[in-house]
């Protein structure tokens, strides 16, 4: 099993939106059968500025499944939107 979680920082302008339209367009990428656990989640309120502000976790029973939701078209969608709207990027992928 492959944990692989994506951590994002946003831009400024129009945050709060941007964070809500995230994790609504995250919704979409469950349709994907490779994905066997979905959590896209924000960061709390109360915690540092400096954390990041939302997260993908999903975990993939293996590296082909992982690969397999990179290219997929519903992804490449969901990435094209979030390419849009980021700052940061932190992610890694690793074994359960």
């Amino acid at each position: 099993m492959i944990r692989h979680i994506c951590m994002f920082k946003l831009k400024e302008e129009n945050k709060e939106n941007n964070i809500a339209e995230f994790l609504e367009r995250a919704e979409s990428l469950k349709a994907l059968k490779e994905i066997k656990r979905f959590e896209a989640v924000r960061n709390s309120k109360d915690t540092p500025a400096s954390n990041y502000d939302v997260s993908l976790i999903f975990d993939f029973e293996t590296v082909d499944d992982l690969n397999g939701y990179q290219t997929a078209d519903v992804h490449v969608k969901f990435a094209d939107f979030v390419a849009s709207v980021k700052t940061e990027r932190a992610c890694i992928d690793y074994e359960l």
